[in-house]
């Protein structure tokens, strides 16, 4: 680092320093413009590249991130930040601050998906059949970005910060997991983002009340009598119970549900047959459904199996219905930190540069912890339109702008340090004993 931008990381330190001595409500104000300031500085900014590039290149999937999870502990303790570890296999909760209460968690992903990348540079994946293609590589980086400004100050946070390092988004419920353990019990609030494609850069997107919607994927088996395809009467078709059930289906939305109370169903998945001349034993298909309610999201299980069942009986076959565990619950907002948010965002990025984010049928499972804990959720942005559209997640194709990263680090770090001084709220007990343990 060069004399002139050691010196200006000495004064934003400083300055920084100064304003969280102080709750006065111009200096709070501050605060969001000094993390995103000190975030931008080479010795945050391109250290976050660094590591987001790293774990790109080394891609795990859920509840195998090992070597992630090692690379997060090895930060963690150049640091000096205590953590537990392994929670819910290989997940990290790290702790900066007091030990005391009020606690406030951040929160990233740390898993990738089953998939090829596409994208030729220098950092592709290095895992055959691997790719962080929805920016848990990014997230990572941005809560260690966060970690990293957070400790330069610990002494001057009013409270503590617990960083969380969440095995197993994209399946199994990774965020279930870690709540079963216990570890977050005592926690007062907690943030989680997510990089969007399709939000400008130094804008952020969300809304209070619901967000994201419930979901719940479904497996189902019609089974019948196979035979001669030229000769059907001496078979039970399940292939034609199965198309009866789809129709079906797509029925419970268009004529059972209120028009204004957002669900989907959908069959992605339809399995039978292997020759043009032979009537299967069996079909089997699958699919999701969603909705923005725990009563409809109920009624939608319900009437599916309903469906299934009774509709392979009417074409004289029989079906079982296989739901899977956990479903995901609604993603909402809590409307207090709905205000906090706006207010430490708008500080850093300018009330402008705040979007209401439109309900999506998309679900997370931050939605857990956010059932359990008061919860906040939303959306960074990445769209830069001089570089050229970015691919939606889930693509062999996706990208990440690295430009980002310091904008996520400061919200986090931001959101906590300011919920920490405008939120005294005691908590009977602490997790602070035997941090750092290998449990």
């Amino acid at each position: 680092m060069g004399l002139g931008n050691w010196l200006r990381s000495i004064f934003i330190l400083h300055m920084f320093v100064a304003t969280l001595s102080s709750s006065n409500p111009e200096r709070l104000a501050q605060i969001s413009a000094d993390f995103l300031d000190y975030a931008r500085e080479p010795e945050i900014s391109e250290w976050m590249v660094g590591i987001r590039r790293i774990i790109h290149e080394n891609p795990e999937l859920g509840f195998e991130e090992f070597e992630t999870s090692k690379l997060i502990r090895t930060e963690l303790d150049k640091m000096d930040i205590p953590y537990r570890f392994p929670v819910a296999v290989t997940g990290v909760v790290g702790f900066i601050g007091t030990g005391e209460p009020p606690f406030v968690a951040i929160r990233a992903d740390m898993d990738a998906l089953a998939m090829q990348e596409g994208v030729e540079w220098e950092h592709k994946s290095k895992i055959p059949g691997k790719m962080h293609a929805c920016g848990h590589d990014a997230h990572v980086a941005m809560l260690l970005g966060a970690a990293k400004m957070l400790q330069k100050h610990r002494h001057d946070l009013q409270g503590t910060v617990v960083l969380v390092f969440q095995p197993a988004e994209e399946r199994d419920g990774g965020a279930k997991k870690m709540l079963e353990t216990g570890i977050l019990e005592n926690i007062d609030a907690i943030f989680g983002l997510h990089v969007s494609p399709r939000v400008p850069i130094g804008s952020v997107a969300s809304r209070s009340g619901p967000v994201l919607a419930a979901c719940g994927f479904f497996d189902a088996v019609i089974s019948g009598k196979g035979g001669h395809a030229a000769l059907p009467q001496h078979s039970i078709d399940p292939i034609l119970a199965a198309s009866n059930v789809i129709v079906s289906l797509q029925q419970l939305v268009s004529r059972e549900a209120d028009p204004l109370d957002s669900q989907v169903v959908t069959v992605a998945k339809f399995k039978g047959g292997g020759a043009f001349n032979v009537i299967p034993d069996s079909v089997t298909i699958g699919g999701t459904f969603r909705a923005f309610s725990k009563e409809s999201f109920l009624q939608l299980k319900q009437r599916i199996e309903e469906v299934i069942t009774l509709q392979s009986s009417v074409q004289r076959c029989n079906a079982t219905v296989h739901f899977n565990d956990p479903f995901y619950p609604v993603t909402a907002n809590n409307k207090d930190l709905h205000k906090h948010f706006q207010n430490v965002a708008g500080d850093m990025l300018g009330t402008q540069n705040i979007k209401e984010m439109p309900l999506v049928m998309g679900a997370e499972d931050f939605s857990f912890f956010a059932e359990a804990i008061p919860g906040y959720f939303y959306y960074l942005g990445m769209k830069n339109e001089t570089r050229g559209q970015l691919e939606l997640g889930h693509s062999p194709y996706y990208t990440v702008n690295e430009d980002a990263l310091p904008y996520g680090a400061a919200l986090h770090a931001s959101l906590a340090t300011r919920y920490l001084l405008e939120y005294q709220q005691p908590i009977t007990t602490s997790p602070k004993e035997s941090l750092h343990d290998e449990l």
